[in-house]
């Protein structure tokens, strides 16, 4: 029992690429038993999550520092060692992933190419997530942060749509520019400090004394903001903040239902998670001194993301440019934290202000992951019978389809911010926070939030209602599936939950970034 507990992170982390051994084992035309094995091992990862979550309810909640923590030598040599651990941050991402690739699994159970490899790629693709999510080495983070990619490109290149090749390209490029100079910055911290520990780097990074780093003849404070500079871009690409944020539209329009659910989902929070984990506190300064840059394109990514949406007749587009402005208001809480810790806590009247901005900011990375992984899968469903999304083709498909529409309107509403639902919760968390510190860019970005429900109501509007087109009549007893219900309703349960009762993982959060702020 002792061993389980020790390594629970572990097993949770790495056990996603054993199964994924074991499928490579499985000959290649066992395509329905390699889809079911996929899918029972991806509950696993699940239900250790949920018995992780349950004992950091009752043995670590209010407690400083991190939960579940192993470390060993990897590289000590270099002062890089395998350290993983969870707080209320990245538990709250853990549940997401070993949630999100489940459902992920069973929506793509119609690929019929390569089925094999499809999940292989996809369990890898878990690994890395959960890794990153966990890793307390800024060397071993760096390694998952890459091995992130790798799987992603593939499904795109392989399972997408017609411009796949381009697409899968230009996502490569984008994250693999962002990621040369985080790894040359990762190298320089790790050189100087002697160590890539993170917890380590808070006080050895942070606190070093001025003046001039010997083995390149620069300034300390110059060496800070380069290496700053390096961080933002390459987490500002992933999220992706505007004017990083081309890559994203192709990459969804052309991956695989499956794909854009967990690009959408988990693999743009990577990019929030690295500025929350790492940027501000080991940069508080330099994020303090350029907090309004980041309001400023937080709000830029929220109105131009809201009025590129509405622009769309590609349903699949449309909801893809909704993910840059949803995102948007992560970028504004994670502002708002920039700007109040970089102030070392000496205006202890925004504390509280900063504490609800990075609590919705969180709150709405878990939460924009169930909305457009649902969206994603809907979008699918829809593509699945008519093959085409092109909006001003649809129209009174509510009638032949009326759960698909019903259902549409569920997810549809929650990615709006429907009082009652969940991503209400978290905008108002990050509005509520930003007030007081970032009014200008707060009010502009309400041209955003404007935008929001025009596109929605756009989105659904040519979808389900007006006449019903006579090539649509036939798609009558073809509504969703027993397989797409089972995709569907976990999400649309938790965005009905956390919109009525958000506490059950808002108190999580709030308890790690209490103690951040304290």
């Amino acid at each position: 029992m002792d061993f389980f507990q020790d390594n629970i992170i572990n097993l949770v982390i790495f056990f996603p690429t054993l199964a994924a051994f074991v499928l490579f084992l499985l000959p290649d035309d066992a395509k329905s038993m390699v889809r079911r094995l996929a899918l029972l091992f991806s509950l696993v990862p699940l239900v250790l999550v949920i018995v992780m979550w349950l004992d950091y309810d009752a043995n670590f909640r209010g407690l400083p520092g991190f939960a579940f923590e192993y470390q060993t030598e990897w590289f000590p040599a270099l002062g890089s060692s395998y350290h993983v651990g969870l707080d209320g941050i990245s538990l709250p991402m853990f549940l997401l992933t070993t949630l999100l690739t489940p459902l992920a699994i069973l929506a793509s159970f119609k690929i019929e190419d390569r089925p094999k490899l499809f999940m292989i790629l996809f369990l890898l693709m878990e690994t890395a997530m959960l890794g990153l999510f966990a890793t307390l080495d800024l060397l071993i983070f760096f390694v998952f942060w890459e091995f992130s990619l790798v799987p992603m490109y593939f499904l795109i290149r392989i399972w997408g749509s017609a411009d796949r090749v381009y697409a899968s390209f230009k996502f490569m490029i984008y994250t693999m520019a962002g990621s040369l100079g985080l790894l040359l910055s990762i190298q320089v911290i790790g050189l100087v400090t002697g160590t890539y520990d993170i917890p380590q780097l808070y006080d050895a990074w942070v606190n070093m004394a001025d003046g001039t780093m010997a083995f390149v003849g620069v300034p300390v404070a110059t060496v800070k903001w380069v290496t700053y500079v390096a961080f933002v871009i390459a987490f500002a690409i992933k999220v992706p903040i505007w004017p990083f944020h081309t890559w994203l539209p192709d990459a969804h329009t052309q991956a695989p239902t499956a794909g854009s659910m967990i690009l959408a989902g988990v693999l743009l929070k990577l990019g929030a998670y690295g500025f929350i984990r790492l940027v501000i506190p080991l940069f508080p300064q330099q994020a303090n001194e350029t907090a309004f840059v980041l309001a400023l394109f937080a709000m830029l990514s929220i109105v131009l993301g809201g009025y590129a949406a509405f622009g769309q007749w590609d349903f699949k587009r449309l909801v893809a440019y909704s993910s840059i402005n949803h995102m948007g208001f992560v970028v504004m809480g994670i502002a708002v934290m920039a700007f109040v810790y970089g102030r070392s806590f000496s205006d202890p009247s925004l504390t509280g202000d900063a504490i609800m901005a990075t609590n919705g900011a969180i709150f709405q990375m878990f939460n924009h992951g169930l909305s457009a992984a649902g969206m994603f899968f809907l979008v699918g469903v829809i593509y699945e019978r008519a093959h085409t999304r092109d909006l001003k083709k649809f129209g009174g498909i509510w009638t032949v389809l009326p759960i698909f529409g019903s259902i549409l309107i569920f997810t549809s509403m929650a990615s709006l911010g429907l009082p009652g639902l969940n991503g209400f919760v978290s905008e108002f968390m990050v509005v509520r926070g930003s007030m007081g510190i970032f009014p200008l860019y707060l009010a502009l970005s309400m041209l955003g939030l404007l935008m929001t429900g025009a596109y929605i109501l756009k989105g659904i509007g040519m979808t389900l209602h007006g006449p019903t087109k006579p090539e649509w009549k036939s798609l009558k007893g073809q509504d969703m599936t027993l397989r797409e219900h089972l995709v569907i309703w976990p999400l649309m349960i938790l965005m009905l939950s956390l919109g009525l009762w958000p506490q059950w993982i808002v108190t999580f959060i709030n308890d790690t970034v209490t103690w951040i702020f304290s």
